[in-house]
């Protein structure tokens, strides 16, 4: 408990207050749990002597039902205070957790698998909030509220029997202990095979289409339910050391009632202690049998907890491999964009992706990147976007090395666009306004027009608010890049990133969303990969890369001149294209 209160103790120190006040009013609630026992032995008592009148049943009465109303709000109050901070917490673990993952860069993402962060985010968020809520009552109730009542039971009623009733004990906390470690244990290893479950539902639901169309869902199946078994497996473990701590609670406890009635029936016989004593005695083992009999059920909540917040904090303390410097410049506006020699090799990679690239583009121009599959055009845009540390000195904004300009006002700058482009399962209109949420209908209005969208949506039932489904579902391949284009065109970046975005679009569309780029980006800088060589003849500069090296470099004319890869490829794609409109001709 120790180890969960320490990791937690920046949400602890915050909500101080509550947590006092809380656990203030639920020890004085258990001092005050320690009043109708040792009214009903003292009326036990004062029966058995004749001296009991209606006068002090009336005051008796009139007593406790005063209390019980009074423990009423209390207790209101304790759980109203511990369970809402408790609810605070899980809302705070939340809003940390996601905006930790949207600032983690793609490496993170290679070493935890999204079923892993969506277990940690749900389950174990969800375990460390009831620890912090239901397992703080439970351990004051185990600890203090059995302490003030065992100080109770050795002041009013008779030492020998506490000592004697509670010989078992050790027994319990021992057995209990060990137990404890092996159900920690058990839970880590649950919860990493839950994680795997979720792990694959994810991608087999993302998949499905691949799934169906290779007609592998009875083998998805299958997998899927050896992954289920496996969970059931290490959650019945989970249960069956849960299912045996449970019974030795209540073994050992049934041993303590035994001890008590029978040792305390020999002192009552005695006449070393009374009869009414006896009773509020075995009451007030009741009191301690409720927090013992559920020791089982708060040792297993806070195992669980404590792995719970290990999970997590084994998340939260991965740091992004881009920040901040210390020294940041701030810049009006990204003039220029200049790279020089710069080399660049993944994490955990032999080989350099980049080597020696080197160029310089003004503001207002365009940036052609062509070359093979793989050449390393995706990883050049990259290095603008900061997702992997970068050379220092070697890419540079307005002048300024990018390390030195703060992520926030570069990414303020970029609109991109990649090739694997993310929409959301709602309409045209909310995804195509998701970078600028206040977008006026007019602004709108123009993207569509700019990308070409505005026939397809005028086809459509309900126009821009037809709901597109996961992915982006409902749409055509050609759809899904004009509405991610669109939808960086709404922002209006000063630096737009098209990463072979008009790949499932046609020529001629594709001829008049560049046009339409073009005339609207005047003084805005683009930079285009793709594999077509018509989206950048009209580009400034171009790069032709093969193997994460420049090849040739220049305008659409000087490699045209040159006769390299850049002239054999674009005279092969004008072939294609001229072989394609005869056939269309024939037709």
């Amino acid at each position: 408990m120790m180890s969960f209160l320490y990791k937690l103790r920046w949400f602890f120190k915050q909500r101080w207050m509550q947590y006092l006040i809380g656990t203030s009013l639920l020890s004085i609630a258990n001092l005050l749990f320690l009043i109708p026992p040792k009214f009903i032995g003292d009326m036990i008592d004062e029966i058995r002597s004749g001296t009991f009148t209606a006068e002090t049943l009336y005051q008796k009465v009139s007593f406790l039902s005063t209390l019980s109303i009074g423990l009423y709000f209390m207790i209101f109050c304790y759980f109203s205070l511990l369970l809402g901070s408790a609810i605070v917490l899980e809302k705070q673990l939340k809003t940390r957790l996601f905006t930790h993952l949207t600032k983690m860069t793609p490496n993170f993402y290679q070493r935890n698998r999204i079923g892993d962060l969506m277990a940690i985010s749900t389950n174990d968020v969800s375990a460390i909030s009831s620890t912090a809520g239901s397992g703080i009552i439970s351990m004051i109730f185990t600890f203090v509220g059995t302490s003030i009542v065992l100080v109770a039971m050795i002041v009013l009623i008779d030492y020998r029997l506490v000592l004697v009733t509670l010989i078992p004990l050790p027994f319990l906390t021992s057995i209990v202990g060990r137990l404890g470690e092996t159900l920690r244990a058990r839970i880590l290893i649950a919860q990493q095979s839950f994680g795997n479950m979720n792990n694959h539902a994810f991608e087999s639901i993302s998949g499905l289409r691949v799934i169906r169309s290779f007609v592998q869902e009875k083998k998805d199946i299958q997998a899927f339910d050896l992954i289920t078994a496996d969970v059931m497996k290490k959650n019945s473990r989970v249960a069956f050391t849960r299912a045996l701590i449970q019974p030795v609670t209540s073994t050992i406890i049934g041993f303590c009632y035994a001890i008590a009635i029978g040792y305390g029936s020999y002192l009552v016989f005695h006449n070393q202690i009374s009869l009414g004593q006896l009773v509020t005695f075995n009451i007030y083992l009741g009191l301690i049998i409720w927090p013992l009999v559920n020791f089982g059920e708060f040792i297993n909540m806070i195992k669980r907890g404590s792995a719970s917040v290990e999970r997590v904090d084994s998340i939260l303390e991965q740091l992004p491999e881009v920040m901040d410097a210390a020294n940041l410049v701030s810049i009006e506006l990204p003039t220029s964009i200049e790279m020089k020699n710069l080399n660049f090799r993944y994490p955990g990679a032999m080989n350099e992706s980049l080597r020696q690239i080197s160029f310089h583009l003004e503001r207002g121009q365009t940036l052609g990147i062509v070359g093979r599959t793989g050449s390393g055009k995706s990883t050049l845009l990259k290095q603008l976007l900061r997702q992997y540390p970068i050379e220092s000195d070697k890419l540079f904004i307005a002048g300024t090395p990018i390390e030195k300009i703060a992520l926030e006002e570069m990414s303020a700058w970029i609109g991109y666009v990649p090739q694997d482009y993310m929409l959301i399962s709602k309409s045209i209109k909310n995804n195509i306004i998701l970078g600028k949420p206040d977008a006026k209908t007019e602004e709108i209005q123009r993207v569509i027009d700019l990308t070409c969208l505005k026939e397809d949506i005028d086809q459509m039932k309900d126009g821009w608010d037809t709901i597109i489904g996961e992915g982006g579902i409902m749409l055509s391949g050609g759809q899904k890049q004009r509405t991610a284009i669109a939808r960086a065109l709404l922002v209006n970046p000063e630096i737009l990133i098209l990463d072979d975005v008009l790949s499932a679009v046609d020529a001629k569309t594709e001829n008049h969303i560049l046009h339409n780029i073009r005339k609207e980006r005047r003084e805005k800088t683009t930079l285009i990969a793709t594999h077509r060589l018509s989206a950048v003849n009209h580009a400034d500069w171009i790069l032709v890369l093969d193997n994460g090296e420049i090849i040739e470099e220049g305008t659409h004319e000087q490699l045209l001149y040159r006769n390299g890869w850049y002239k054999q490829q674009y005279d092969r794609q004008k072939l294609e294209v001229e072989t394609l409109h005869d056939g269309k001709e024939s037709i």
